[in-house]
């Protein structure tokens, strides 16, 4: 195959961060080329760069040998470049057909929206990704997988030659990401040339043609998907081998009962939840989409009004539904959103870091600056926080940076229960072999944490126990000693092994 598309000594600086520096490499027509790297390695920032959201400070873009620099979406548009962003981006208020039509309404005589041609349109587009959705329905109303397939039929029904992808998967369900894969390869079949950005090394491999790694804004190496290993590209994107260790926590004896929750229920969503933490234990909570995990630990925070039951933390109880008695005791949520829920994207990572622990760092009502500042570093220097300072604004930081400042201010106001819902979701292995020890230390210290993880490998390498939750229920409860995927899934999906009656005595 010929070089369809050449990047050649690519830069691109933002105030204090070198986003990329000296990017060389191509990509060949047709195929599904993989882009990885640590969070803030620039494959996001290159991505926005051939889509025209960015413009390079340096170097050069070579599309079929001729030399573009889109400097607008829709000048990208124009030359058969689109982009899937991972934060979906449509008028949730407005129609499918309006979204997908939105830069180009057709209009009838009057000069009104010709409504007609417009969901023709629109069928033609959602029937090029074998969507079968009502273009009058609204967006709004659309799971994340259906959002995601448009997304994608507006990148294709613009006849785009050329889509970049970035982190496609990372807010689907296991059933929504093989209708994704389904989706890719048909598209490459097509001809069409796919640059596919993922922290997900499983689903590069399975999909993509060629890698390219990124490491702090630089090219380390593009190489055939079938002439490397997983294990080469970790080390690639790091710098250094990948040593997984076993939790030190598992070797030792739990505490004593830090909360206890009976009889926990939210009208529809879950109901009977039963469970006890311990200090110094790591505890899983896996479960399908829409199992009631992630609503179970905004119920135990007191973010459901309707909850229902008996939750004690130290023995003592706490007021369901009260967000105030949570903190109070010492109680801590890093939800599933960091973006939404679990950050201030205005303000910088000082700020947010502090956050929660505001009440200990004031006096008559005024902060205490040195203290706040202090406190601040010394999380970010303990999580590895890259960022030029902690007065960085926070939507400037990668999305693995993030996680970890949404991690660190429940640390700071010196949480007993960690609450921590889908701690690596969107970062890559090596802010994980990060995240991972911390969660240790800090069980090791005497925390109670419950994690909800959609990543059994995850669960079962960190937990010494896994509950499974199924259509809103606590179905069953698997020591580190026996979890394997094969088992969880077994539980979570409902599925009862048959007794085999044995034969010939080998059973």
């Amino acid at each position: 195959m010929s070089a369809f598309l050449e990047f050649h000594r690519i830069g691109k600086r933002f105030p204090g961060v070198q986003a990329l520096d000296d990017v060389s490499f191509s990509i060949e027509r047709g195929s599904c080329h993989a882009l990885i790297g640590e969070n803030g390695a620039g494959k996001s920032t290159l991505g926005k760069i051939l889509a025209g959201i960015y413009q390079p400070d340096a170097g050069e873009i070579r599309l079929e040998g001729r030399a573009i620099a889109p400097a607008s979406p829709l000048e990208a548009r124009q030359l058969g470049i689109a982009m899937v962003h991972q934060e979906l981006a449509f008028c949730p208020n407005l129609s499918v057909a309006e979204n997908l039509c939105l830069g180009d309404l057709p209009r009838g005589r009057a000069g009104w929206v010709d409504r007609p041609a417009l969901r023709a349109r629109a069928r033609t587009m959602l029937a090029a990704v074998g969507a079968d959705l009502d273009p009058d329905r609204l967006i709004g109303s659309l799971t994340t997988g259906l959002e995601q397939l448009v997304q994608i039929a507006a990148a294709v029904g613009t006849g785009a030659r050329l889509i970049v992808m970035d982190e496609p998967s990372s807010s689907l369900s296991a059933g929504e990401t093989r209708e994704l894969f389904r989706l890719v390869r048909e598209l490459r079949d097509r001809g069409i040339t796919l640059v596919y950005v993922s922290h997900r090394m499983e689903e590069l491999f399975a999909l993509c043609d060629t890698i390219t790694v990124l490491r702090d804004g630089r090219h380390v190496a593009t190489e055939r998907i079938a002439e490397t290993r997983p294990q080469r590209v970790v080390s690639q994107m790091i710098g250094r081998e990948l040593r997984v260790q076993t939790p030190v926590h598992l070797t030792r004896e739990p505490g004593a009962v830090q909360l206890s929750v009976r009889g926990l229920g939210s009208p529809g969503v879950f109901s009977g939840i039963d469970l006890d933490l311990r200090a110094g234990e790591i505890v899983g909570l896996a479960g399908l989409v829409g199992a009631g995990r992630s609503e179970t630990l905004q119920a135990i925070f007191g973010l459901d009004p309707h909850a229902t039951g008996e939750i004690r933390v130290k023995g003592q109880p706490l007021p369901v539904g009260s967000v105030t008695a949570a903190l109070h005791a010492r109680l801590g949520l890093v939800p599933e959103d960091r973006k939404r829920q679990g950050l201030v994207l205005g303000l910088s990572c000082r700020e947010n870091t502090t956050l929660a622990a505001l009440p200990g760092l004031t006096r008559f009502g005024w902060v205490h600056r040195r203290r706040e500042r202090t406190l601040a570093q010394h999380y970010a220097t303990q999580l590895r926080v890259k960022t030029p300072t902690i007065e960085t604004i926070i939507g400037g930081l990668s999305g693995g940076n993030q996680q970890k400042v949404a991690l660190a201010k429940w640390l700071a106001r010196d949480c007993d229960v960690l609450l921590v819902d889908e701690p690596t979701r969107g970062v890559d292995v090596g802010a994980k072999a990060e995240i991972y020890p911390l969660l240790d230390e800090l069980a090791c210290q005497g925390k109670a944490i419950l994690v909800v993880s959609s990543e059994l490998p995850e669960l079962i390498g960190l937990c010494r126990r896994i509950l499974v939750m199924r259509a809103g229920r606590l179905v069953g409860e698997v020591p580190h000693t026996a979890a394997t995927e094969a088992t969880l899934m077994r539980l979570m999906a409902g599925v009862v092994e048959e007794e085999r009656p044995a034969r010939d005595g080998l059973e």
